[in-house]
């Protein structure tokens, strides 16, 4: 059952972050890709100001999956690094934290390119 609620918790938390984006879409003149700058802005301003570990802490991947969880995990990384470098570890912060899954999607990319052979527009 607790499994069961964390999913639910996952699930309402992510769509509310997607309901808000499509209210953006449909009732402003933002375009996508600002709205994702947007998510991802909101999400360092949020984690270097302490309020977005509670949502991660209460909704998991809900709240990790979506750009806000990609801005938190950016200002965590600066954050360690300035503690442990200084000044320095502003610039490798970002560099070292989301090196992983950066490093997946290109991976995930290329291994698609391979697999379906996409062709150019005529």
């Amino acid at each position: 059952m607790e499994i069961f609620v964390a999913c639910v918790r996952a699930f309402v938390v992510g769509g509310l972050f997607c309901v808000v984006a499509q209210i953006l879409i449909d009732k402003t003149n933002l375009t996508p890709a600002r709205i994702l700058v947007l998510y991802v802005v909101a999400g360092v301003v949020l984690g270097a100001v302490g309020l977005y570990k509670p949502l991660i802490d209460f909704a998991g991947a809900g709240a990790t999956t979506p750009l806000t969880g990609f801005g938190y995990l950016i200002s965590k990384g600066v954050r360690e690094a300035v503690d442990e470098k200084g000044l320095l570890g502003a610039l490798t912060g970002v560099l070292t934290t989301t090196s992983a899954g950066i490093s997946a999607a290109l991976v995930a990319g290329y291994l698609v390119c391979l697999a379906f052979r996409g062709k150019p527009k005529a």
